[in-house]
């Protein structure tokens, strides 16, 4: 595919794809939890380490992921990281204790380094140069439903089949559809622009004194810190509703509308996107993650409405983290530098990893049989203000250097 004009049904079938494995593999740990534990004899502590393993190991592999796509080699990347993901799925549906369950995540963290959207948002920009945020929200419309269709689904694979052999019908995935889409439909990627000998050879000119600005350091601080609360969130989501004495079915529906409400967020910006100041609607959209974990801490004391209220959350999450996934993918561009995105992002990679890796981690030690999830959604409400206070503040200063007006 030599055309660097947008092809939507190159974007559908690799949004498929998307679709798969996060539903498959990100959001099918808060359904893995109890079981763990239970037939395990695990802590949450435990078992929520082995999802901070694998979004460790995510972090660190960004970097040399993108390094491979930078040089066109995505359908080789994207097609082994499917293949890795269904030998991961597969391995752990034999774990018999703490040091398995840890290793298959570590690989399947592998894994989602290269098929989830930061190598799938790379390759859509180099392929699509004048459509690329086009592309990317296209992308994110069907990878939103991916909590719709697949917590209820794994759920029923679970009931049906008992949580092992449900993993090993989830591996299939990966190997029947993800890895055949890959390989097939990424191919002819665009030449790399750098041809030399050594492309990466000698300092980036320019790039220290960036590294080194206030606007750079605060998105770095408003990306790793949003990162993290809507990473924790998803994590918990089922215990976390059990906790709060719902009905099984809204345990299970409530999470998976969650993909609903992030497309139809995603749908807003899509539409709306020229008809309202864009720096204005990157302020306002990170204000509902903050607002969304503050309606979840006060459900249980509307008890006749506790359903409801948490719908609110759902909602509201849903439309914020839709949007929020726009909003920091375009930020270093739009508030540091646009000539050297790609590497400023790379260079949150450590961070982000540490920080996606402590926040399930930190959830799951700081929950108790007394206060349950309390005291964790309260440290996330803190960190979310604090994210979007530093988006606020890059912004101001980055208007200020270029005499731009919000």
């Amino acid at each position: 595919m030599s055309s660097t004009r947008f092809n939507a049904n190159f974007v559908l079938r690799l949004s498929l794809a998307q679709l798969i494995s996060w539903g498959s593999v990100f959001y099918l740990f808060s359904l893995l939890i109890e079981p763990l534990e239970r037939d395990l004899g695990l802590s949450r502590a435990q078992v929520s380490l082995a999802f901070s393993l694998g979004l460790l190991a995510e972090g660190l592999m960004a970097y040399p992921v993108g390094r491979w796509i930078d040089r066109g080699h995505e359908r080789a990347v994207m097609t082994a990281g499917s293949l890795l993901a269904g030998l991961g799925l597969g391995l752990h549906s034999v774990v018999s204790n703490l040091a398995g369950l840890y290793a298959v995540w570590l690989l399947l963290g592998a894994a989602m380094a290269a098929v989830l959207y930061s190598p799938a948002f790379a390759l859509l920009t180099r392929r699509f140069p004048h459509d690329f945020r086009r592309a990317i929200i296209t992308l994110t419309f069907l990878g939103g439903l991916a909590s719709t269709v697949f917590i209820p689904l794994t759920a029923w694979l679970m009931h049906h089949l008992g949580w092992r052999d449900a993993l090993l019908s989830l591996a299939l995935l990966h190997l029947l559809v993800c890895a055949p889409l890959h390989w097939f439909g990424l191919r002819g990627a665009p030449v790399p622009v750098r041809t030399s000998e050594h492309p990466t050879a000698g300092p980036v000119p320019g790039l220290g004194p960036l590294l080194r600005s206030a606007p750079f350091l605060l998105v770095g601080v408003f990306t790793v810190v949003m990162m993290s609360v809507t990473v924790a969130i998803p994590t918990h989501m089922v215990s976390l509703l059990r906790e709060n004495g719902l009905p099984e079915f809204w345990v299970i529906a409530l999470p998976a509308a969650i993909g609903v409400a992030q497309v139809l967020g995603r749908l807003l910006l899509y539409f709306f996107e020229h008809h309202a100041d864009l720096h204005r609607v990157n302020r306002l959209v990170p204000l509902l993650i903050p607002l969304a974990v503050l309606v979840l801490l006060l459900a249980p004391m509307l008890a006749p409405w506790q359903v409801a209220a948490v719908g609110l959350f759902v909602l509201i999450y849903g439309l914020g983290n839709g949007m929020l996934t726009i909003v920091k993918g375009t930020a270093i561009a739009y508030y540091v530098s646009r000539e050297h995105v790609a590497t400023l992002n790379g260079a949150l990679g450590v961070p982000l990893a540490l920080a996606r890796a402590a926040a399930p981690l930190l959830l799951g030690v700081m929950w108790s049989p007394q206060a349950g999830y309390s005291h964790g959604l309260w440290l996330l409400l803190g960190l979310s203000v604090l994210g979007v206070g530093a988006l606020m503040m890059a912004q101001r200063l980055s208007f200020r250097r270029t005499g731009l007006i919000a």
